[in-house]
């Protein structure tokens, strides 16, 4: 076969070899010719871009000639500085040979090349094709690519281009591109991509439907599936199983348990039978927030009884709505029938079980079931330690907490901010403060911080004891160190202060939380009014006993009744407050 000269490329932005070139170029296709890779070797130092471009277009009807060339660059210059369109001829006949892997990797090298743009890859490619054997498939191959690399924006952008110069992708590598935008989020561009898709006159595939059914349902839009639904069967596609799962799991998702059962019970009349993923997206919304947990049951009987082996994870849904809402020994019930169903369990069922266990007041119970479940080869973890030290911490059995959290290193486990919150807790309840400072002592030497729950258990215990300068300081090194209070935090400040008729320090920290963005809530608003109460029957007594309020006093009352939108009683206190001859604050 003689290797004719190249015609001159269209769209070519890169000049024709210089003669010096044409002659390497004479010199390549002879030895490559001739099988004799030992000159081509000693001809490589002398490559460029123009060069390997023009000997792969000689190649154009041997391509066992122009994969021979390639894989000689490849081997022999890693680090050779390819141009786009050098990169894109080797492309080229890469996947005319077929090997896609090895032509995705040279695409890859030019997505991720600084400075190129997709324009510049998409003509490159493109320009190739007037003078290469090509396929359709090099264009699949750039936007699965771009799709793989997590460039969903450019690979949206090269399909536009692509468009613009009237080259068309396969529907595969349209439905990547579209599932990679809906996977991350990206849903607006999704439908912008889709479009674009439809305009081109693609046909599309049921992949495409459940992929835009996907994004719809995950938009929150679950209302337009059934228009989306119509207008896809007037192009001929129609919706299967995996369309109908996707429906009535955003349903079940949303609490929309009417809906799911709806869409479930029209499948039959579509020809399509509810399976293991749908049943398991029903349990998983039966259960969800504790809605008809006792459905969820008895949907779980009814696949089994039908020989359906349903997932853990819903069984798990199922349980811990079980234990959640207190109905333990229905729990245990349907624990029994997981087991003998010979589902494999994990440590979620068993944290859950545990959680169970607490809640009933069997915490002796936990060893033996702890021994089961590890010859069933399921292992505790930290989960199941803190939530059997917070059990025997809440019940006061604090010997047994530390037993727990002492073995627990020899587990290959280390106690952590939840466990040490736990046990500190518990000793504050029992009134062994100094005993928890140690433990904090200890917490803060493992390396551990100090978080709002933790602050919060030490406030609590020092506005129980009405020791404010403790409080204080206890609040006051909580926001030096960046952790945020919440409403436990300032409740409890606020009632040390009211109780102890410090009223202008309580509404500063009032005033402060708002501040923060916390709405003040029932406990807040209840320690506020009995203190107002406390504080009037405080001036009754001292003006009975000859003691005149002063400004102070007066502003502490009004700011008060202000803080509760009681108005009336502020502005009374405030004319009572002109009539003895004082200035109100400016602020009121």
């Amino acid at each position: 076969m003689t290797l004719e000269p190249s015609k001159t490329r269209k769209n070519q932005t890169s000049s024709t070899p210089s003669v010096s070139d044409s002659f390497l170029v004479e010199k390549i296709l002879f030895s490559l010719k001739q099988g004799n890779p030992s000159p081509l070797r000693n001809y490589l130092f002398r490559l460029n871009p123009l060069v390997v471009v023009e000997v792969l277009c000689r190649c154009h009807e041997n391509l066992q000639l122009g994969q021979k060339f390639v894989d000689l660059i490849v081997l022999n210059c890693p680090n050779f500085k390819h141009s786009s369109q050098s990169l894109s001829a080797m492309v080229h006949v890469l996947v005319c040979s077929r090997r896609l892997s090895d032509a995705q990797s040279l695409i890859l090298r030019m997505v991720r090349k600084s400075g190129v743009s997709r324009g510049e890859i998409v003509e490159s490619l493109v320009s190739m094709c007037d003078n290469l054997e090509w396929s359709s498939l090099v264009f699949d191959l750039l936007i699965r690519t771009y799709v793989q690399a997590r460039k969903l924006r450019e690979g949206s952008e090269a399909f536009r281009v692509l468009r613009s110069k009237g080259f068309c992708v396969s529907i595969n590598a349209c439905n990547s591109l579209l599932g990679g935008l809906v996977k991350v989020g990206w849903v607006d561009l999704a439908w912008d991509v889709y479009g674009e898709v439809v305009t081109s006159g693609i046909d599309l595939n049921v992949y495409t439907l459940n992929i835009m059914v996907n994004a719809l349902c995950k938009d929150q839009k679950i209302d337009n599936v059934k228009i989306f639904l119509l207008k896809m069967e007037e192009k001929g596609v129609f919706p299967d199983i995996v369309t109908y799962n996707t429906l009535i799991n955003a349903y079940c998702r949303e609490g929309l348990l009417d809906e799911a059962f709806e869409v479930m019970n029209s499948m039959p009349g579509k020809g399509l039978k509810p399976g293991l993923v749908t049943y398991n997206a029903i349990i998983n919304g039966l259960c969800k927030k504790g809605k008809k947990l006792r459905e969820g049951s008895e949907a779980f009987r009814v696949l089994r009884s039908k020989g359906f082996c349903v997932s853990i994870n819903a069984c798990n849904s199922l349980l811990g709505g079980l234990v959640k809402v207190g109905w333990v020994d229905l729990a245990w019930d349907v624990y029994g029938e997981v087991v003998t169903s010979g589902i494999d369990l994990n440590v979620y069922t068993l944290n859950i079980m545990v959680n169970a266990l607490c809640k009933d007041q069997k915490i002796d119970n936990v060893k033996i079931f702890l021994l089961k479940m590890e010859e069933k080869g399921v292992f505790p973890d930290i989960v199941t330690y803190n939530t059997l030290i917070n059990a025997y911490c809440r019940e006061g059995l604090l010997d047994e907490a530390f037993e727990v959290m002492n073995s627990m290193p020899g587990k290959g486990l280390k106690p952590g901010l939840v466990t040490y919150n736990a046990i500190i807790n518990g000793l504050c309840k029992k009134g062994k403060y100094a005993k928890a400072k140690e433990v904090l002592d200890e917490l803060l030497w493992n390396g551990l911080s100090l978080d709002t729950t933790t602050y919060n258990t030490l406030l609590v215990e020092s506005c129980r004891k009405d020791n404010i300068l403790e409080a204080e300081a206890i609040f006051n090194e909580m926001l030096h160190r960046g952790v945020i209070p919440d409403l436990v935090s300032f409740s409890s400040l606020i009632g040390v202060f009211m109780r102890n008729g410090h009223l202008d320090q309580a509404f500063v920290h009032f005033r402060n939380m708002k501040k923060v963005g916390l709405v003040p809530d029932n406990v807040i608003y209840t320690i506020l009014i009995d203190g107002m109460k406390e504080a009037e029957l405080i001036l009754q007594k001292m003006i009975e006993k000859g003691v005149n309020p002063d400004r102070f006093t007066y502003t502490s009352l009004i700011n008060g009744h202000v803080s509760q939108d009681n108005l009336k009683e502020a502005f009374r206190f405030h004319d009572e407050m002109l009539q003895r001859g004082f200035v109100p604050d400016d602020k009121f």
